[in-house]
């Protein structure tokens, strides 16, 4: 994929694409997600109908999609979710992040949080987006650190796969730059 991907919202015609990318995540990077692949069959597809409508764009909660410049195939996802307590709604949260591994290592992961960073920005309120990622997953934390992403604390055993245990670290992206943590309003 020589060609930047082609990043657009999903809508509800999109959920069956978006599902079996979602699986074959859940599948095949299974410290990459909170949900597990069994978890995410027994729910279903519909579990993500409220997002793909496409209703609570606007105030911050959406799915974005990376298509292939060369055949339109969905190659990467990722969303935002707006958090929905009144004095929690300065925050998102960077969701559903994956790139298939055909895709990998070509900009795909970058396009799609650039994407989702440009719309965070033009959020009423939105003063923050968080996000979790596995201890071990170097090359996301890279990819969100060089987004200007950082990390304020480390879960211990954060997630259980296979009864194997993994620290996750928090991260954070102000979008102001003259706001910081501990500087109050």
């Amino acid at each position: 994929m020589a060609e930047a991907p082609s990043i657009r919202q999903f809508g509800p015609a999109d959920r069956d694409v978006f599902f079996a990318l979602r699986l074959r995540g859940l599948e095949t990077h299974p410290a990459a997600f909170g949900q597990s692949y069994d978890e995410a069959i027994e729910r279903g597809p519909s579990q993500f109908d409220s997002m793909l409508s496409g209703m609570r764009a606007a105030e911050g909660s959406f799915l974005l999609g990376a298509f292939s410049p060369t055949d339109g195939a969905l190659v990467g996802t990722v969303g935002l979710m707006r958090e929905t307590r009144h004095k929690e709604r300065h925050k998102g949260y960077v969701i559903g992040m994956y790139v298939a591994d055909q895709a990998a290592g070509r900009g795909v992961g970058r396009a799609l949080l650039t994407a989702l960073l440009t719309r965070a920005a033009q959020v009423d309120g939105l003063r923050q987006v968080g996000l979790i990622v596995t201890s071990v997953n170097a090359p996301a934390r890279a990819l969100y650190e060089s987004l200007g992403f950082r990390v304020y604390g480390t879960e211990p055993d954060a997630l259980c796969i296979g009864g194997v245990f993994h620290d996750a670290d928090l991260m954070v992206r102000f979008m102001s730059p003259q706001w910081h943590p501990g500087h109050g309003e």
